[in-house]
């Protein structure tokens, strides 16, 4: 947990009424305003506090920061505080100075001084911290001048990289609760006709309309109500829901108030990962601070509405995912599936009536509410309105979490965000929704950001991982670690799943062993179709995409592994074979000497070396320690 400078709102009145929430607004705009344009007479320096650049020693650096203001007396001129993510990842930690909107990127702990000597005291921009574009090879000062951010468009993440996620009054001076005001003047199935309008669709894979799910839950005739938020993100490689509620928790809080409202709701359950302490810790603060204040309790703003917000932790379960089993898990019971009908909407958590809407969508409602439905839904295409996070990686340079209108395509996501493939390497596939999704190939890269197209071509948006891979990645093998994960994470209710995926995985192990026959790639389509028809939940039933996705559309791939025992991308061990070129050996012997099995021999200056095949365990060590190239892989 970031420590942090705070200003709080806990010595001031209780907000009681709509008009002391204006007030408050207005008096938190204004300062975050000055703080941003520097009309307070002050320099502030923000740094990121997401998770990736909190494990590279963003901390030590607001310390450091700090400890330097303090030494140097600037106190009443510099301040220093946490925000959360920039989304660019792997150029963090990032170090912002407002007024002047200058970005260092990659800040070590020892660059703080010169930042202040220089910067703050000298007035001068430390050139040497500054990202250099690519394309252009020169240095750019602001974030919205770099092309990684150029396509982008934050929603979902408003306010990521900008606010004090541990300070309410940085969030409710950066439009927090405006949407709550809107809403609390509406009827509540205004407020449902409001989000039907705008087109917003479930951002935690499957896509349904989240005005409908709440319509559903408000016919329910019920007295007890739920709205629960689900922040269980188990896809591998995926991290929107956590960055997003470690850089703006009011905003999903608040997306859930106003879904509470709407439906009759009076309690609101976080189900969040336990792995995800920061934004835990939080989110917990946030909820406190908005108790303290009076915007979450009994009668908000003297409207009537009565709204309390819980969270519950996660053990890591993938199956929690799934909103029924999430909701078994919520009440102490197994993380497994319920049977529907009844849906969650009309049978709940506990029994009651139930929406369940993932962080991605609920931080997208209290924009909604501030531009109206019209404005929000011109962004997008129009099937698909707004915006998609993405977590970006694998073979791209520029890895990180981006926000994209719907409609950009897969070639705008990968080279003009991405910025291509690193090493001048081939692009081969892209996986999107994870586990449950599929590949699309060079030949889709035109493929639009859209929830149908993306199903039309095999795959599908899932919650937002984004997994991108090149000539060196071999699809049987990726296809087998995605069935690796999905059968470490059934539940083993239904036998389908159970089972099935079992089955599938053994035959992927004889493929990549070179042992599987054509039969056998018979056996992946038709056993994958029968898990697919079979299985209770969503996850069971999209676990076979991955093979079949590869299947199709990487056959001449699977027919190498079992015709020709080859694995062209030299990923299957058992299917490539060391070799040492003699017109490349230099006789010098570094290979035998780094060979942890002794499968290498020859004679230093004298013989070219060799490796026994029957010896070699293939791990590579060879090929890293040859300084000439002279061994190679077939």
């Amino acid at each position: 947990m970031a420590k942090v400078n705070k200003n709080t709102a806990k010595a001031e009145p209780k907000i009681k009424t709509l008009q002391d929430l204006e007030n408050k607004i207005a008096r938190c705009s204004e300062c975050v305003s000055n703080k941003f344009s520097g009309k307070d007479g002050k320099r502030h320096i923000v740094v990121c506090g997401g998770t990736g650049c909190l494990s590279s020693d963003s901390q030590k650096i607001i310390d450091n920061f700090n400890q330097l203001i303090k030494e140097k007396h600037l106190e009443d001129k510099v301040t220093c505080n946490v925000v959360g993510c920039f989304g660019f990842c792997s150029q963090g930690p990032f170090v912002k100075i407002y007024p002047e909107d200058t970005l260092y990127h990659a800040v070590k702990p020892t660059d703080c001084e010169k930042i202040i000597e220089e910067d703050i005291i000298g007035g001068k921009i430390v050139e040497e911290l500054l990202y250099t574009e690519p394309s252009t090879g020169k240095k750019v000062t602001r974030q919205d001048d770099i092309n990684f951010y150029k396509k982008q468009l934050r929603i979902a993440l408003h306010g990521c990289g900008t606010i004090n996620p541990e300070v309410i009054d940085e969030a409710l001076g950066y439009d927090a609760f405006k949407g709550l005001i809107r809403a609390l003047s509406m009827k509540r199935e205004e407020v449902i006709q409001e989000v039907l309008d705008s087109g917003l669709r479930g951002r935690g894979g499957a896509g349904f309309p989240t005005g409908r799910k709440w319509k559903f839950a408000y016919d329910v005739q019920n007295d007890t109500k739920y709205v629960v938020c689900n922040g269980d993100e188990g896809d591998p490689g995926a991290f929107m829901d956590r960055s997003i509620l470690e850089g703006n928790p009011v905003a999903v809080i608040e997306g859930m108030m106003i879904a509470g409202y709407a439906i009759g709701a009076q309690n609101g359950y976080f189900y969040v990962r336990a792995e995800y302490p920061i934004a835990v810790n939080r989110l917990r603060t946030a909820i406190k601070e908005l108790e303290e204040v009076g915007l979450l309790g009994d009668n908000i703003l003297g409207s009537g509405f009565n709204f309390r917000v819980h969270i519950r932790l996660g053990a890591g379960a993938f199956v929690c995912g799934e909103e029924t089993a999430l909701l078994n898990s919520i009440e102490g019971k197994r993380g497994m599936p319920r049977t529907r009908p009844p849906f969650p909407a009309v049978k709940g958590l506990w029994d009651k009536p139930t929406i369940i809407n993932n962080v991605e969508t609920l931080a997208n409602v209290p924009y909604i509410m501030r531009v109206g439905a019209k404005e929000y839904a011109k962004i997008g295409t129009e099937r698909s309105k707004g915006t998609k996070v993405f977590a970006l990686g694998g073979k791209v340079k520029n890895v990180g979490l981006v926000e994209v209108p719907m409609g950009t395509t897969i070639r705008e996501l990968v080279y003009d965000i991405g910025g291509g493939i690193p090493n001048d390497k081939r692009f081969q596939a892209i996986q999107t929704g994870g586990p449950s999704g599929g590949c699309l190939t060079m030949n889709e890269l035109d493929t639009p950001i859209e929830y149908e197209s993306l199903v039309e071509k095999g795959s599908m948006m899932g919650s937002g991982g984004a997994i991108v891979m090149d000539e060196d990645n071999c699809m049987v093998d990726v296809a087998k670690f995605y069935l690796e994960f999905i059968c470490d994470e059934s539940c083993g209710k239904c036998s389908q799943c159970r089972i099935g995926t079992k089955r599938l995985l053994e035959i992927l192990t004889k493929v990549t062993d070179g042992k599987a026959t054509m039969e056998d790639l018979d056996k992946l389509q038709t056993l994958s179709e029968s898990i697919q028809v079979g299985s209770l939940c969503g996850l069971g039933q999209t676990a076979p995409n991955p093979v079949l996705s590869t299947l199709n559309k990487f056959k001449d791939v699977y027919i190498r592994h079992v015709k020709d025992k080859k694995c062209d991308a030299g990923v299957c061990k058992s299917l490539i074979e060391f070799h040492i070129d003699p017109n490349k050996c230099k006789k010098c012997s570094l290979c035998a000497r780094n060979c942890p099995v002794n499968a290498i021999s020859g004679v230093v200056g004298k013989e070219v070396f060799k490796i026994d095949l029957d010896k070699c365990i293939k791990c590579g060590t060879c090929i890293s320690a040859c300084k000439f190239g002279a061994i190679y892989k077939k």
